[in-house]
């Protein structure tokens, strides 16, 4: 019976959240307000329309952008810090599954957190899979996906994503 409950109050938060407040017609500066309403840890950060939140784990700081149609799969632990600009139709994906045997090679599901700090900005489209942080002042180049940690203040692109160049703090 517990179960039940705790899947109709998901569902119930699941669709106000990406039906209700990710709806376009729902003012951008009212969005953020409304999902800490929610119960979500969001400071003040501008979200727009289109969005997708899957699960609890979401954490936003201050100043944060994210950009119109984003997919944040909050399975595991998703924290973004302060001034992150995320581009639009970036994916943040926290969940994944073992290989499994020739018969369902999608075997168990796993997920692990991806931490995203200050000042990072992720260009449109870019994926981040699960168990990656993506350090201070990095940027992440369009349409990267991001399968291993990225070091602080430097630039990332490709698919995977690699290592571009350093930016010195004044760049």
């Amino acid at each position: 019976m517990r179960r039940a409950v705790r899947e109709l109050r998901n569902w119930w938060r699941d669709g106000v959240v990406n039906v209700v407040i990710f709806a376009r017609v729902v003012p951008d500066p009212l969005r953020a307000g409304l999902m800490r309403f929610c119960g979500y840890s969001i400071g003040r950060s501008r979200l727009s329309a289109g969005g997708y939140v899957g699960g609890r784990g979401l954490r936003i700081g201050n100043g944060s952008f994210v950009a119109r149609n984003v997919y944040l799969d909050a399975t595991a632990e998703i924290e973004v810090s302060d001034r992150v600009q995320i581009g639009p139709f970036c994916r943040l994906v926290t969940s994944t599954h073992e290989i499994g045997p020739t018969d369902q090679r999608a075997g168990a599901a796993l997920a692990a957190p991806i931490v995203v700090e200050d000042g990072v900005w992720l260009g449109a489209a870019v994926t981040v899979l699960p168990g990656v942080t993506i350090g201070k002042g990095a940027i992440i180049a369009a349409g990267a996906v991001v399968t291993s940690d990225c070091r602080s203040d430097g630039l990332y692109g490709g698919v995977p994503a690699r290592w571009i160049r350093e930016f010195s703090v004044h760049d």
